[in-house]
């Protein structure tokens, strides 16, 4: 190919195509193979994510605020790579990955390929305590041949991804090159792709994406992934033997190819992904930030000196020095879950938090339309964040949550409501568009639950809170009172408080524990905030009803005829849910998950938990005592058995983990090893792992049983700090991010994953990162943080 143009030094160093020379190289117009394979997302088990700190105004982000313009962009890594990259709302996917590849006279290996890979922080304390979601990530051949480290964080005041590629060998004749599969606009079908002489762009619409290097490309190419990506003309003869300039008229699934250059001994490569609404624009924020230069982009990221980054918001959380004291590793997944939760909230709609960065097992699933993944809002798990955030000292993103929350309340204007209102959505988009909407009646209890935290805090003031009452909280404790018809979309169901259409796995109807406790707690405060507002039928309407649900519990959810079969059962206990009004019939659960539903005396979980959680019972209530041995039963059959045991390499110690539920499918095969629902289907032996949060929910439950007795001596505090603390690190990754699920040893495991090692479902999980922040602050403060004290007050 012929070499690309030669630029100016000014603009070479602004970040354009270098004039570096390229030989016997067959320079092709349009690149063949149209449309490219069929997309998929990528791994879900993120060892990293990451984003710029922006600072409020008002309660919003803003150009005009302390940090200057909006930065939104988000990153995530896995193994090893950088996966999806987000550009505008937080869900906008524009990449599916990059990669770095190296080859030498006599090889070619890809990041694909199996490296020795480590994974840290660019930016940490004396104490190892991360202060900034930089990462450096060092991947070593395994034959010794070359070592590459990669520098990853955002530029703060642009649009801009930062990576710094670092190469070294001793070998000669190596060369780098960078590979990128774009998914423009959150789908890998629809793109275009060209060379130009500023660099790569792929583009639909007004959506753009460019790449540029410091030091220029010795050559470019653009192709469809599979077909023409030249990846498998690399990988056969070491070099590009022909480059093609862009796609054409046909749209697909595209791939840039670029060679950085020649390694001698050890080279530097700074590149910039870049977004705009035109290419001119996204290239001017490439060149921005390789202008400013790797050490101005970094400072700035991280907040050192006088630049307002990751580090003023760790500072700005207060408590955060005295809970470093309750973990076991100094602090440092405290730190890290801080930043996590912050980083996952959405710069265009203020306080819109998501359950995770992450698509669930994304290597199996269909990129060829938009998709959320887990990148969206769910408000269950909006509370448990929102409530993390007050756990950590920071109040102002607890109260934009709360306000953002009218968002997905269910109202007169919402799009195609046709039923009653007040209740919340089950999970939108950050923006309020539909997706699922079915009626979680937990979710519903949550925002009033949230609001009476907030205004015992002081956040919100008594004036607020009335105002807050007759807008949203009055109509979402009506609903909890009187249900009503939700039509809307598919759904077309009369809700009957307070059974539920779903719990909170949404997958089953009917009368559970842990929607109770949360709509009994919701009605408890809704009556307490009625009482300031002056509606004095609202507040007695309200606890008669959190009374009456109250009477209910034990009758509707709780067996005296129980068929479990364990060394430590009795028949006697919570069970998951119930779809009738005789606990100790054996009506089944729905089929879901590829799993066929049983008798519901046979499935138990941890929901009976939250009924001490936010105090509709003591800890010391027979019916929590009763249930806790079946609960902690190991000997169960594997399919309903709920407890595991792990131990982990240099710690004789072992720390207990749970499942969701008996009979979960929510997870890979246990037979085939296939992923969850891959290609589209359930399978029967498709098995739900273990998920690490209800190391912290059992953990909460014991500093309640603990301060409703004896108190938390020194010794108790520390057996649970290094019991259920520790054992939530221990199930943290090498980059301190914390799964959805871990792997439990049941099945075959074609995945090589070790026993307590997060799966490819979805990491990191803001509910696993939330909850670990409220049982540190709970074990602190002796006392549990989300508690209710006036609901078991009023119930007496």
């Amino acid at each position: 190919m012929k070499k690309l143009s030669c630029l100016s030094l000014a603009l070479i160093a602004a970040g354009l195509i270098g004039c570096g020379s390229a030989t016997n190289t067959q320079q092709i117009k349009t690149a063949p193979g149209a449309p490219g394979d069929k997309p998929f997302w990528t791994y879900s088990d993120k060892t990293g994510i990451g984003t710029s700190y922006e600072v409020y105004k008002n309660g919003q982000y803003a150009n005009d605020a302390q940090t200057g313009e909006v930065s939104k962009v988000w990153f995530s890594i896995a193994k090893g790579m950088i996966t999806e990259t987000m550009f505008g709302l937080i869900h906008q996917a524009q990449i599916r990955d990059m990669q770095f590849v190296v080859t030498g006279k006599d090889f070619t290996v890809t990041e694909r390929d199996e490296l020795e890979v480590s994974i840290d922080y660019l930016y940490k304390d004396n104490q190892g305590r991360p202060l900034s979601l930089a990462y450096k990530v060092v991947s070593t051949d395994k034959q010794g041949r070359f070592t590459l480290e990669k520098h990853i964080f955002t530029d703060p005041d642009g649009q801009t991804l930062f990576v710094r590629a670092k190469v070294d060998t001793q070998l000669s004749g190596v060369k780098a090159f960078v590979n990128v599969n774009p998914y423009v606009n959150n789908n890998g079908l629809n793109d275009s792709a060209t060379v130009t002489d500023k660099g790569l762009v792929a583009w639909e619409a007004d959506n753009f994406l460019t790449l540029q290097s410091s030091t220029g490309f010795e050559q470019a190419s653009v192709g469809f992934t599979g077909s023409s990506d030249n990846l498998n003309e690399l990988k056969k003869s070491h070099a590009l033997t022909s480059t093609y300039q862009r796609t054409g008229d046909t749209k697909g699934n595209v791939n840039w190819l670029a060679e950085l250059g020649e390694v001698k001994g050890s080279a530097t490569f700074d590149l910039a992904l870049s977004f705009g609404k035109s290419q001119a624009e996204s290239f001017a924020q490439g060149a921005a930030a390789l202008n400013k230069g790797y050490n101005k982009v970094l400072a700035h990221y991280n907040g050192q000196g006088d630049y307002i980054g990751w580090e003023d918001y760790l500072t700005s959380l207060k408590p955060m020095q005295r809970l470093a004291n309750y973990t076991t590793d100094s602090g440092k997944l405290l730190n890290v879950s801080a930043l996590v939760l912050k980083a996952q909230e959405d710069k265009t709609h203020a306080g819109a938090l998501i359950a995770s960065l992450s698509n669930p097992w994304g290597d199996t699933v269909a990129a060829e339309q938009g998709h959320t993944g887990y990148k969206a809002v769910w408000v269950r798990d909006f509370y448990q964040v929102a409530m993390a955030f007050m756990a950590m000292g920071d109040p102002d993103t607890a109260l934009t949550s709360f306000e953002y929350l009218e968002k997905v309340q269910v109202m007169d204007g919402t799009p195609g409501n046709q039923g009653d209102t007040g209740w919340f959505l089950q999970k939108t988009h950050v923006d309020g568009e539909l997706e699922w909407v079915g009626v979680q009646l937990d979710q519903t209890a949550m925002p009033v639950m949230l609001a009476w935290k907030l205004w015992q805090a002081g956040v919100l003031s008594d004036e607020k809170l009335v105002y807050w009452y007759e807008r949203m909280l009055k109509p979402a404790a009506e609903f909890l009172v009187d249900g009503g018809l939700a039509k809307i979309l598919w759904n077309d169901t009369q809700i009957t408080p307070p059974a539920t259409q779903q719990e909170r796995w949404e997958e089953q109807d009917g009368y559970s524990p842990s929607t109770t406790a949360a709509i009994i707690a919701g009605l408890v405060t809704a009556s307490d905030i009625a009482k300031l507002a002056g509606d004095k039928a609202g507040e007695q309407r309200y606890l008669d009803t959190a009374k009456k649900y109250n009477d209910t519990v034990e009758k509707l959810m709780f067996t005296t005829e129980g068929n479990l079969k364990g060394q430590d059962t009795d028949g006697e206990y919570f069970f998951r849910i119930a779809r009738d009004e005789n606990p100790n019939t054996s009506t089944k659960l729905g089929d879901n998950n590829g799993r066929t539903g049983l008798d519901k005396r046979q499935i138990i979980d941890g929901g009976f938990l939250e009924l001490v959680r936010y105090g509709v019972r003591g800890a010391d209530a027979p019916s929590i005592l009763k249930t806790l041995p079946e609960y902690e039963d190991e000997t169960l059959p594997e399919n309903l058995r709920v407890k595991y045991s792990f131990t982990f390499a240099g710690d004789p110690n072992s720390y207990p983990g749970y499942r969701r539920y008996g009979n979960d499918g929510y997870g890979e095969d246990e037979v085939k090893g296939t992923n969850y629902a891959e290609g589209g289907q359930n399978t029967p032996g498709q098995r739900g792992r273990v998920w690490p949060f209800f190391t912290g929910e059992k953990g909460h439950y014991e500093i309640a049983a603990a301060a409703a007795t004896k108190g938390l001596t020194k010794d108790v505090v520390t057996r649970i700090k290094h019991t259920y603390v520790r054992g939530m690190e221990h199930f943290a990754n090498e980059g301190l991010m914390l799964p959805e699920q871990v792997w439990d040893g049941v099945g075959v495991n074609p995945f090589g994953y070790q026993l307590g090692e997060g799966t490819n479902s979805a990491t990191p999980l803001a509910w696993t990162h939330a909850e670990y922040v409220k049982l540190v602050r709970s074990l602190a403060d002796k006392n549990v943080w989300d508690h209710y004290p006036i609901v078991s007050e009023k119930l007496k």
